[in-house]
């Protein structure tokens, strides 16, 4: 006997069950169709959620904007305010060095002024010559580098936060207190005075008139005597006892 081997061609090979009266296309399996159909319309509740929703957001974005703003406003007013305090503290720091710096000259120079009475005293005698008027004017010349200036003349009128008064007397010539005399020139430096001038002032004599009056006194006088004589003149001249 010969056996039979089942194949895929066979005449054996199970077919596909197969309605009948179908064609085979029938039996074939459908690809599946997409579906065209819409599906049901949103709800109206869901579209003003959604709305509602973003009013949201952007109402939280809004508050967020504020705060930034407000926080941004404070940072700036911080920084300005920080600022004006640094410039005060460097205009501060700059006029405690100037400060300083005219103390410690003063100080120097205070123990100088005894050295330049001496100069000035022999310049008015006539004794600064030679090596030692050199050596002098090159001190003053240092000295008035470093700022110091020499102040006190003869004539001007006494003030005693830059006078110091040694001698007192009456004058007939001056119609207020008047330095008549330097005894020993002042010294200051900037603003700052290291030394009073000392002076001889002298003040108007108690009861005495002014210079002033007095040479409008004179005035008065002589045009009087101007007017009579041009009275006399025009009457024929004072009558003869």
């Amino acid at each position: 006997m010969t056996e039979e081997t089942p194949g895929l061609g066979g005449e054996n090979a199970e077919q596909p069950d197969v309605p009948s009266g179908a064609t085979p296309d029938d039996a074939a399996p459908k690809a599946a169709e997409p579906s065209i159909a819409e599906g049901p319309a949103a709800p109206a509740g869901d579209a003003a959620s959604k709305t509602s929703a973003q009013d949201s957001g952007l109402t939280g974005l809004t508050a967020q904007l504020d705060q930034v703003r407000t926080a941004l406003n404070e940072r700036t007013a911080d920084l300005q305010r920080l600022q004006a305090e640094y410039q005060n503290y460097r205009r501060r720091v700059e006029r405690d060095k100037v400060t300083v710096k005219e103390i410690a000259a003063a100080n120097l120079l205070g123990e100088l002024l005894p050295t330049l009475d001496d100069i000035g005293r022999a310049r008015e005698h006539g004794e600064l010559v030679g090596g030692f008027k050199s050596v002098a004017e090159s001190m003053e010349t240092v000295v008035a580098k470093l700022g110091l200036q020499q102040f006190g003349k003869e004539g001007e009128p006494f003030d005693p936060t830059i006078h110091e008064a040694l001698m007192h007397s009456y004058a007939p010539d001056v119609t207020e207190t008047t330095c008549v005399a330097i005894l020993q020139p002042g010294y200051r430096i900037g603003e700052r005075t290291i030394r009073p001038a000392r002076v001889a002032v002298a003040e108007p004599q108690p009861g005495a008139q002014p210079v002033k009056g007095a040479a409008e006194d004179a005035a008065a006088a002589a045009s009087a005597d101007s007017a009579d004589v041009a009275e006399d003149k025009e009457t024929g001249g004072p009558d003869e006892g």
